[in-house]
């Protein structure tokens, strides 16, 4: 288990597009939900959502989405790994957790004193 803590930035890179994709998450009491996310370009499935602008070059989006309870990600191995950010800081998902670990599932963890 890796704590990310209340707010982080999950960023990723589109297998085909090579274009950068970034959402910004934050933990409530009722769960993760993404509060912006910001996508260089579209295409190959990469379409901005409604309501989208662009910013500097990034098409960005404040979605009104319902939290969730947990966010799974696949990691195949034949695309770049995730990135998880925080406070400005990027790591490769697999500089936390194993190589092979996938799916890898994202969820609020429990106070655990210590």
């Amino acid at each position: 288990m890796v704590r990310l803590g209340a707010a982080f930035t999950l960023a990723w890179t589109h297998s085909v597009q090579k274009s950068d994709w970034q959402e910004d998450w934050r933990a409530t009491p009722d769960g993760l939900v993404v509060v912006e996310m910001r996508v260089e370009g579209s295409g190959a499935g990469m379409e901005p959502p409604e309501g989208a602008v662009l910013e500097g070059g990034r098409y960005v989006a404040r979605p009104q989405a319902a939290p969730l309870k947990e966010v799974m990600l696949r990691r195949s191995g034949a695309t770049a790994d995730w990135r998880i950010c925080i406070d400005g800081r990027c790591r490769a998902m697999g500089d936390m957790i194993p190589a092979d670990a996938d799916p890898v599932t994202l969820a609020l963890c429990p106070d655990v004193p210590g």
